[in-house]
């Protein structure tokens, strides 16, 4: 772990609460909205590329949505759908901007990160049907947006890479919108299986064992038990007939193994994967780039993915 990482990994620990403690959830979002905007956030959490044109809009559903483009682009352009992770409960687009401005910038394409209703104020499904809605508007509005309907992918970090997966199953079944590929971020696949790698960090930066735990009992509300493949992409009956998913995870997380078990049943099932476990990182690094140095490489990498896939 970089002296960086394992500096802030200790601040961390010593100045935030646990999901599982916190009492007054809208506050608590409130204050990591705050500290996103602070001179210490930006540095932690990365600023837009200045070569990205920024603009919010509303989709379909009423939901907010912040949207980068390169700003010498002509349309149309493939359109990359970004759920930002939160484990269902917390988070917003902008803490992912550092990333979908460069990711728009240097594959040229429009990245569209959303906004959807958090739990437990609106447990599963609710989000994921707003994310659902999200992708069928896009299409819907494609000319509008100055986007490519048939060029499109889905990407996710975390509890958004949950979303994304399930997103390219739900277009799978549904026979379209058609998805080219699937960037699926340190992915929670898997709502109630305790995997080795949990044991092994349980105590880990930005993601406990227990912190797992909780937001899955706040996801799912009183479905918590349900074996839905919506809420586990992982039991989905089949992963045939996906698209290319490129499966990123962090040697020192948790979910570690959410992401490479799922890795195995996307290739069991012949989709095309492209998997890197990056070491000395820590869950949320997608997100971190000021303290946790290989972010920079991992960007490169997604890049260099959805430039071949999109």
């Amino acid at each position: 772990m970089a002296l960086r990482t394992r500096v802030f990994a200790t601040l961390l620990g010593l100045a935030d609460k646990g999901i599982e403690d916190v009492v007054d959830l809208p506050a608590h979002r409130a204050k990591r909205v705050r500290l996103q905007r602070t001179i210490p956030g930006q540095y932690v959490f990365g600023r837009a590329d200045r070569a990205a044109m920024a603009e919010e809009i509303t989709v379909g559903n009423g939901s907010r949505a912040l949207v980068h483009r390169p700003a010498d682009a002509t349309a149309p352009l493939p359109v990359v759908i970004n759920l930002h992770g939160g484990g269902w409960v917390q988070g917003n687009p902008e803490q992912s901007q550092w990333m979908a401005s460069r990711i728009a910038v240097r594959n040229r394409v429009v990245v569209i990160s959303p906004t959807y209703v958090l739990a437990p104020e609106h447990p599963f499904p609710a989000g994921l049907e707003d994310c659902w809605a999200t992708l069928e508007w896009v299409v819907a509005q494609a000319d509008d947006l100055g986007v490519d309907p048939d060029r499109i992918a889905v990407m996710g970090d975390s509890g958004g890479g949950n979303l994304a997966a399930v997103l390219a199953l739900l277009a799978r079944d549904a026979g379209g919108p058609k998805i080219r590929a699937q960037v699926l971020i340190y992915p929670g696949t898997e709502m109630y299986d305790r995997y080795p790698s949990e044991d092994r960090h349980a105590e880990a930066p930005v993601l406990t064992s227990k912190n797992m735990r909780a937001f899955a009992r706040l996801y799912m509300g009183e479905r918590y038990g349900d074996e839905d493949f919506r809420a586990s992409p992982i039991r989905a009956t089949s992963h045939a007939d996906l698209p290319p998913a490129f499966i990123l995870t962090a040697e020192l997380d948790p979910l570690l193994d959410n992401g490479s078990r799922y890795r195995d049943a996307l290739e069991a099932a012949g989709v095309a994967v492209r998997y890197a476990e990056y070491t000395g990182a820590i869950h949320g690094f997608m997100s971190l780039p000021g303290v946790v140095p290989v972010a920079k490489s991992a960007l490169d990498d997604i890049v260099d993915f959805l430039g071949r896939t999109l």
